[in-house]
């Protein structure tokens, strides 16, 4: 008789110590303690059990350590008493701040310092599985830590010269110049590898953009799911395309971008793009390295927000999300909103109140599969049957353009000019965002005949 394998030990979780900071008169989409809650999610996501909390009210950021010296003192104490190996602030510490706190809290006492942009950085790095999830997540990482890079960093410069520490070879790290510090090299070794990194990605964005143009030629509309972070996008496609997207109830389990081919009624299609998950106070590193991936969201037709109608700040995720797709240029992309996750409700008659509060909004269930018709059929009616008037000012060079309002527009008036046509008339909402930059603008004559 065989023996049973034993099961394999997990590592033990490491002890995380919480810090966030109320900024008098700073307006916040989540308050302090829904935003530590948050954190908490983050760290518990990032392998890390939390052991304690500490907040302040402050004015503005202490200048040497972002917390006041007393409060330093009490986080020293408690950090010792919990026993904590990490201590995560809910800010971005600038570099001058983590030096100094890690010389508070340096190696001798073993307690690592980060903040919520590390500790972000970190659950994307586990998260990531494709090439360009991966190159991606390491410039984001590169570029974060380069400025605060100190000795104890210095294993990133080995990773640098080795692709991100995949390898694990120093490559040419450990070649000095007359006078030149360790450090120095270190440094000059990671903008090397930004660099690299960034070449990488414009080639990664080339081959987006070329797969971007051949769906536009297909004429099937695209569409990007967005949301919170855990609000149900990964579930919901898998329901329309019928695919086996990761789905995990944490934040960020997924992170690479996915389209699937969804059926709308009347026997239309539409392609669906589910994109990495949105959080307040989401790193600007992050936006930059992302790019290519947001693009999918810039560049889409039709927005599909999702929003988690069951979390207790829902709205104050929605608004969150709203304010980021303005951040990146996808403000102006038509939207329909689905609150999601409504069997978990006592009262699923209250999400009734908050799609009156949000246009062109539907409740349903990903998980349950209530009311995806009713979502589906909205879709379609923003896709194909809701037209928007427009005045656009066409080069000849844009034929392609021109042949599509032709085909799938209403044209009203229409005027051929010297390098151009003016066309008015009706045009799909998914459509409006191509024809934005030639958006007709007033033409004043002049006496010599021609136009400025």
């Amino acid at each position: 008789m065989s023996k049973k394998k034993p099961e394999p030990t997990l590592p033990p979780r490491e002890r995380a110590f919480l810090v966030g900071v109320e900024f008098k008169g700073r307006r916040t989409i989540l308050a302090l303690n829904d935003s530590l809650a948050e954190l908490a999610l983050l760290a518990d996501t990032a392998g890390l059990d939390v052991v304690g909390e500490l907040t302040q009210k402050l004015d503005r950021p202490h200048s040497m350590t972002f917390i006041g010296a007393g409060k330093v003192d009490e986080l020293k104490a408690l950090a010792e008493e919990t026993l904590a190996q990490v201590i995560i602030f809910d800010e971005e510490l600038n570099p001058r701040h983590q030096r100094e706190l890690e010389k508070i809290f340096g190696p001798d006492s073993k307690v690592r310092v980060m903040d919520r942009t590390g500790l972000i950085l970190d659950i994307f790095a586990q998260h990531a599985h494709t090439k360009e999830g991966m190159l991606q997540v390491e410039l984001a990482q590169y570029e974060y830590y380069l400025p605060r890079l100190t000795r104890q960093w210095t294993h990133l410069a080995r990773q640098a010269g080795g692709g991100g520490g995949r390898t694990g070879s120093a490559g040419g790290v450990g070649l000095r110049g007359p006078g030149e510090t360790q450090l120095e090299v270190d440094r000059r070794a990671i903008r090397k590898r930004i660099d690299h990194l960034k070449a990488e990605l414009e080639k990664v964005e080339a081959h987006r953009g070329r797969y971007r143009a051949q769906r536009k030629r297909s004429r099937i509309p695209t569409v990007a799911l967005v949301g919170y972070t855990n609000a149900g996008k990964s579930t919901l496609l898998n329901r329309l395309a019928k695919s086996e997207v990761y789905v995990a109830d944490q934040l960020f389990a997924t992170l690479d971008p996915t389209t699937r081919r969804v059926e709308l009624p009347g026997g239309t299609t539409a392609l669906l793009t589910d994109t990495v998950g949105f959080i307040q106070k989401l790193p600007t590193t992050l936006v930059a390295a992302f790019h290519a991936t947001l693009e999918e969201i810039t560049e889409a037709d039709l927005l599909l927000h999702v929003v988690d109608i069951s979390h207790p700040n829902a709205l104050n995720q929605y608004e969150s999300v709203q304010i980021t797709l303005d951040d990146i240029g996808a403000g102006h992309i038509p939207v329909v909103t689905v609150l999601n996750k409504i069997d978990r409700l006592h009262n699923p008659e209250s999400a009734q109140e908050t799609m009156r509060r949000v246009p062109k909004s539907v409740a349903i269930s990903a998980a349950q599969g209530i009311a995806i018709k009713e979502m589906l059929l909205l879709l379609h009616q923003e896709l194909y049957e809701a037209f928007i008037p427009v005045e656009v000012r066409l080069p000849y060079q844009q034929g392609v353009l021109i042949s599509l309002f032709h085909e799938m527009g209403q044209v009203e008036r229409i005027e051929h000019g010297r390098g151009g046509v003016l066309i008015q008339g009706r045009i799909p909402g998914r459509l409006a965002a191509q024809f934005k930059p030639w958006k007709a603008k007033k033409v004043v004559e002049i006496e010599d005949g021609e136009s400025e």
